[in-house]
């Protein structure tokens, strides 16, 4: 009985979650059905978790078009405890604006256990079958964005990390140990990394390791991009950091001026 009461709660705040990043993929309203059609939940218990979300005040409803909209509460709850430049929305601007201007991906990338997981994404037009959704994610080793992330635990425990996680692959999944070693060693010493994106079939990543300070654990920031698009890995790894700077700068200018230099054309 206590496991079945656990697996649903566990169920439960799945849903609000999933509820939450709906309206964090830029949908600023939604329906019964968008929500049941996004995740295929019944439609019955999708309708009470709303209605219960809008007596808590996380939520409006509008009587007639019964659509959803997100108050100004949901949206402090997300940036009450976060550092700057993540608590003013400076760091999000940014990306938005980089993506945009790009037309790639970008996502703020954080450790979850064995996993490197999407934290927040902004959509790129060039990805129409590569886009993300806040909460994906890919083990560590498979993505520059996992082994820069692995870079700041110190050489020590990210080869333990890596062993384990060769070490639980499947046959076919299993990877040169030294060369991703190597791989982190090297990401730790400059901070940036490109290789494929590991996340969506097609794609590729360039990414940095943001700077200390910034949340209780390192986070990278990546662009994602289609592998035969003519990026300058360099150029846009100078883009990234030129943003955070500026980002980390109060009142910086976070309008990435120079972001169709990335291009290699």
């Amino acid at each position: 009985m206590t496991m079945a009461l656990d697996s649903n709660k566990t169920k439960i705040a799945r849903r609000v979650i999933e509820v939450f990043e709906f309206f964090a993929s830029e949908q600023r309203r939604a329906t019964v059905m968008d929500i049941v059609r996004r995740y295929d939940r019944p439609q019955s218990s999708t309708s009470e978790l709303l209605g219960a979300l809008v007596e808590m005040g996380l939520l409006y409803k509008d009587p007639q078009s019964r659509s959803y909209a997100p108050t100004p509460r949901l949206a402090a709850f997300g940036m009450a405890s976060q550092p700057e430049p993540i608590a003013s929305g400076r760091l999000f601007a940014y990306m938005d604006r980089l993506a945009q201007t790009s037309r790639s991906g970008v996502g703020l990338f954080g450790m979850v256990g064995t996993h490197a997981q999407v934290f927040r994404w902004a959509h790129g037009a060039d990805l129409p079958n590569g886009n993300l959704e806040c909460g994906a994610s890919t083990l560590l080793s498979a993505s520059p964005a996992g082994l820069l992330l692995l870079s700041s635990l110190g050489l020590g425990p990210a080869s333990k990390m890596l062993w384990r996680l060769n070490a639980e692959a499947e046959p076919a999944d299993r990877f040169n140990l030294t060369e991703a070693n190597e791989a982190v060693a090297r990401y730790g010493q400059t901070g940036g990394a490109t290789g494929v994106s590991g996340f969506a079939p097609g794609t590729m990543m360039t990414a940095m390791l943001l700077p200390e300070g910034l949340g209780e654990r390192r986070l990278a920031l990546g662009v994602v991009y289609p592998t035969n698009s003519a990026v300058d890995p360099d150029a846009l790894l100078a883009t990234l950091e030129h943003g955070v700077q500026s980002c980390l700068a109060e009142g910086g200018d976070v309008s990435a001026p120079f972001v169709r230099s990335m291009m290699a054309i």
